[in-house]
């Protein structure tokens, strides 16, 4: 029994001092290289630091193009995902209460229209992204109340738009709201 269980312990050790210590450490250290020293990519405006792109942000105002909602409350510190499923009654009861706010604050539009990012919350609860057709159908709510043209807020949207080699196509929406904030 001995020669098991001397080797496990030894195991169990460089294990916790591994992967709690050297490898942290590492990590760290190559955090240190990219151009923000692991700080995040922050976003200013003016010289003032009002978010970073690659967390979610809280956008509900009329005047701007709203955010995917948050299950962590666009907590970063406590970034999760609510863990309901499709058939749980409270998740089905958040969700309707989305779609009908949403519904509300966009009158013209279905409930067929709307795409699920717009009322369901992502797996961290921070995607600080929306597809182009979850921004392209707030357009019109968006146009009305900033009296701007609705094709130059199509312009914006193509503008924005990151189209990766793999994966979909999609809009950082705080950097969209402050070029929103930026069109005359």
């Amino acid at each position: 029994m001995k020669q098991h269980i001397i080797p496990a312990i030894r195991l169990t050790l460089f294990s916790v001092l591994f992967f709690c210590g050297a490898y942290s450490l590492l990590i760290l250290g190559i955090a240190q290289l990219e151009g923000n020293h692991g700080n995040g990519k922050k976003v200013s405006v003016n010289g003032h630091v009002v978010g970073y792109a690659l967390v979610g942000q809280k956008f509900d105002q009329d005047k701007y193009f709203w955010s995917r909602p948050s299950a962590a409350n666009y907590n970063a510190a406590g970034s999760a995902g609510s863990n309901k499923g499709p058939s749980n009654p409270d998740y089905l009861k958040q969700v309707k209460e989305r779609m009908d706010n949403f519904l509300a604050h966009n009158p013209g539009i279905t409930k067929e229209q709307v795409p699920a990012e717009l009322v369901t919350a992502s797996g961290s609860g921070l995607d600080p992204d929306l597809s182009p057709a979850a921004a392209t159908i707030q357009i019109k709510r968006i146009a009305s109340i900033r009296t701007i043209e609705e094709t130059k807020l199509n312009v914006l949207i193509n503008q924005m738009t990151q189209k990766p080699v793999l994966g979909r196509p999609h809009i950082n929406v705080l950097l969209l709201n402050i070029e929103l904030d930026n069109l005359k």
